[in-house]
């Protein structure tokens, strides 16, 4: 498939540093081999590592931070090679800046679970660089060959004579060189030798977190701010018409009413007043190209299009001739499968405070790509970039809806037209309601049997809205050659022995809004995919775990099949439930990709149609393991995830705008619904690959196969709600 991530680079670059007045401090830039640090950082590089006299060390965590804890073991790799005591180092979260710019997406910018695989051998190479510095100031002042030296955690030693240096001692009295000492790969530590990667160690976010002491964006207030909400257009591109602001402004405590493209905002000095006035706000909306657009009829046409061999597709992925193959082939099987659009559900709803001055901007607000909200403040407000200060408030969940970043550019906006800080807020009714959702999405696999019932060929049409388009614009759409890299996420089979393959996208034109959800396309294609597999394995009268281990030509991959298969005691028959197994991908192949299977364990009330799993087993080939415990977390997390949306998450849309509102109509798993979960992590290598959404995908193909399993119906629309089970039965 045609990557997004084109010529990905991930070498570190030349590096420059500052040399701080008490202690040392080091600065990185990450960039692509060959790049020159400092022009990219624009001469002015923030310190990455700082170690005061007192032998405290200062590691700065360059990505945002949302449930992932990446603040913790990004740090962890620089401490690693620095040989740090771990119980000396304070974690701070870097500004907004091109020194720590991820080095794939050259922002800072947290999507595709990428952010450890790629920050992986620049911080490496950081930490390692800190502690050539340390070694070789503490040789100059013992006046010692550099090679005598080795380092224990926070110390510097020098056997022959045994005296020992503390990284607080050497702060005190080392200069830094320029530019650093190179490092090649072949320096950095053995993964034999590592003392903190690959062992569990305490989140640094828990104790503020668990304490109440974690600052999130609705908690900030500044001096004289105001409190605002938005009434957004119901659907999208619809914008405010005319609306009774002049009215509202009487108010109480109403300071403003903002029109904005999207919406009108209430201005007021209390969030109580502000509230009211957007209950008394009547707004006539503009028409949209959604206006009329219903998602549950429109369902139908998707189904139909990804049929429809004649409607045009952009081919995502291509390998062999397919057309000839299929032609050929002694029989083709077929299989529909269909996904509903999909709310994010993050626990914080969206929220940001913004104060224009004449001086600048400054934001406080938890996003995904805080680089662009810098940007777009600074062409609002209309002053430079480095103007904008954006302070990087934790996330209380992000999965892909805080990658779009209105909400921000709408508080800059509101806050430089009333001439004072202002807090826009967001309700869970308001998050629901203007949802960005995970597409809507209709698959047409076609699979070409030889007369042994070898798979020859392998077509997937895919229809779907865009997504790129929403979050990057036409640009990078047009850049990828029309290639939907979010919606066609792993909806190719390289894995598995398929000589002749095809996955294409036929584009459809909703007019609602879009957005990258966790696990990106991943889920719904893989859903499609390991549907399809499941039914061919019934075809051929196999166990699906054996025909996947047939099928599958990939070593790693059988080797996460065979160890959910053990772990679950497959195909061992459980009274009242049965197993369904599936395989899923994460990541991209430039980089490398982490495996999961999943085997569900599922029961179904036949009088009501409800769906339940009583247990999980996972297992994952993640590479290498930074933070074992964290990674059990993530996945965990991941597998409720996918589960809820297998079994009840499902947004509709009537005349363009969202149905639902809130939690009661838009459910989601209880605690009193989620299974027991077993996670197995298998080690493969000596690179960490992609976590934050691996186990997901797997989850509803599981379920639907083991509902196949018990019932010889396949629930091929998901997710599975109760009315829709009941019909598969009846088919």
């Amino acid at each position: 498939m045609t990557s997004s991530l084109n010529a990905i680079a991930i070498a570190p670059s030349r590096r420059n540093l500052l040399a701080g007045a008490a202690g040392l401090s080091f600065a990185f830039a990450f960039g692509t081999a060959g790049t020159d640090a400092q022009a990219q950082s624009g001469g002015t590089l923030n310190a990455y590592v700082k170690i005061a006299p007192d032998g405290t060390i200062t590691i700065m965590a360059p990505a945002p931070e949302m449930g992932q804890a990446t603040n913790t073991s990004l740090p962890l790799i620089i401490a690693e090679e620095l040989d740090a005591d771990w119980s000396r180092v304070r974690v701070e979260t870097a500004p907004v800046a091109a020194a720590y710019n991820h080095p794939v997406f050259r922002a800072q910018f947290v999507v595709a679970s990428l952010t450890t695989r790629a920050y992986w051998m620049p911080l490496r190479t950081a930490g390692a660089q800190a502690r050539r510095v340390l070694i070789d100031a503490a040789a100059a002042r013992w006046n010692v060959p550099a090679t005598e030296l080795t380092t224990e955690p926070g110390m510097v030693v020098h056997g022959p004579s045994n005296r020992r240096l503390s990284y607080g001692e050497i702060a005190g009295f080392a200069t830094v060189p320029n530019p650093l000492p190179e490092i090649k790969p072949e320096q950095l530590k053995k993964p034999a030798d590592f003392r903190l990667i690959g062992k569990d160690v305490a989140r640094w976010d828990v104790p503020a977190k668990s304490t109440g002491r974690a600052t999130y964006a609705i908690d900030v207030r500044v001096p004289n701010m105001a409190h605002a909400v938005i009434a957004r257009a119901p659907v999208m591109d619809g914008g405010p018409k005319s609306h009774n602001g002049d009215e509202v402004r009487k108010m109480p405590g109403v300071i403003a009413v903002v029109p904005l493209a999207q919406g009108v905002v209430v201005v007021a000095e209390r969030v109580e007043q502000a509230m009211a006035g957007r209950a008394a706000l009547k707004v006539e909306w503009n028409a949209a190209p959604a206006s009329g657009y219903d998602s549950t009829a429109a369902l139908a046409k998707y189904v139909a299009d990804a049929k429809d061999a004649t409607k045009q597709a952009v081919v995502g992925r291509k390998t062999g001739e397919v057309e000839p193959a299929l032609a050929s082939a002694a029989r083709v099987v077929s299989g529909e499968y269909s996904t509903d659009y999909a709310y994010h559900a993050q626990m914080e709803p969206l929220t940001c405070v913004a104060s224009v001055t004449a001086d600048g901007v400054e934001v406080w607000t938890g996003t995904q790509w805080p680089t662009k909200v810098q940007g777009d403040a600074a062409r609002i407000a209309g002053v430079p970039p480095e103007k904008v200060k954006v302070n990087m408030q934790p996330m209380g969940g992000g999965y892909g809806r805080r990658a779009q970043t209105e909400y921000a550019s709408e508080a800059v906006e509101v806050s430089k037209a009333i001439g004072r800080p202002v807090k826009l807020m967001a309700t869970r009714e308001d998050d629901v309601i203007n949802a960005h959702c995970r597409p809507m999405t209709a698959h047409r696999i076609d699979v070409g049997l030889d007369a042994s019932g070898k798979v020859t060929a392998w077509k997937h049409r895919l229809a779907a809205d865009l997504v790129v388009l929403q979050v990057y614009g036409q640009a990078r759409l047009d850049a990828q050659k029309g290639v939907d890299h979010i919606v066609m996420a792993h909806a190719d089979v390289p894995l598995y022995d398929v000589p002749h393959h095809l996955a294409e996208h036929v584009y459809e034109d909703s007019g609602v809004r879009t957005a990258a959800w966790r696990g990106i396309g991943a889920g719904p294609n893989a859903f499609a995919i390991e549907a399809m597999v499941d039914d061919l394995a019934k075809l051929a009268g196999q166990d699906p775990v054996a025909f996947r281990l047939a099928f599958l030509k990939d070593a790693r991959a059988k080797a996460v099949i065979q160890a959910v298969a053990a772990m679950s005691g497959w195909p061992k028959a459980r009274e009242g439930a049965s197993l369904g197994v599936a395989f899923s991908r994460l990541g991209v192949p430039q980089l490398g990709e982490s495996l999961a299977a999943v085997v569900a364990e599922t029961t179904l009330d036949r009088a009501s149609g409800t769906i339940r799993v009583s247990k999980l087993w996972c297992a994952v080939d993640v590479g290498l393991p930074v933070q074992p415990r964290n990674i059990r977390q993530q996945v965990e997390g991941s597998l409720i995830w996918g589960l809820s949306s297998a079994i009840k998450e499902r947004i509709t849309h009537k005349n363009g705008a969202v149905e639902q509102h809130n939690y009661t109509d838009y459910p989601i798993l209880r605690m009193s619904e989620t299974p027991q979960i077993e996670i197995r992590i298998i080690r493969s290598g000596d690179i960490p690959m992609p976590v934050g959404e691996l186990g997901l995908a797997s989850v509803t193909p599981a379920v639907s196969n083991a509902i196949l399993a018990m019932t010889g119906k396949r629930l091929a629309n998901a997710p599975f709600t109760a009315d829709r089970v009941m019909s598969a039965l009846k088919t």
